[in-house]
């Protein structure tokens, strides 16, 4: 299986057919499902950064767990450079989102290694 799960990566990550295959290959897995929320039903995605999301390609809770945290806070970026983003409201936001909490209880341990993900 992990073999499988590489090549689904590499054939394009950044691609609608890269996540199509990425997440029939997550359902025939045995890992725990997301429930697949819209965006604006997690926690700490409000319409503004369900926009922002949608804008870098990004529309539902699995796309989001797809690429992470740090993966699209660099797809806004990209999309906005020049523009500061609060890490607040955008980083930590989204991992708190995929762990289903507040972003200012996801720890500040976590919150270096996110910080340090994005300055890479």
């Amino acid at each position: 299986m992990q073999n499988m799960w590489s090549i689904a990566e590499k054939r394009g990550r950044q691609t609608n057919e890269g996540i199509r295959q990425y997440l029939i290959l997550k359902k025939n897995s045995n890992h725990i499902m997301t429930t697949n929320k819209t965006l604006t039903e997690l926690k700490n995605i409000g319409a503004k950064i369900a926009r922002r999301l949608n804008e870098a390609g990004i529309f539902s809770e699995e796309e989001l767990r797809f690429y992470g945290a740090i993966e699209a806070h660099k797809m806004i970026k990209k999309n906005y450079p020049n523009e500061t983003l609060p890490i607040c409201y955008y980083l930590y936001s989204f991992e708190g989102a995929l762990c289903n909490k507040h972003w200012n209880e996801i720890g500040e341990s976590k919150k270096r290694k996110l910080k340090n993900g994005i300055e890479e």
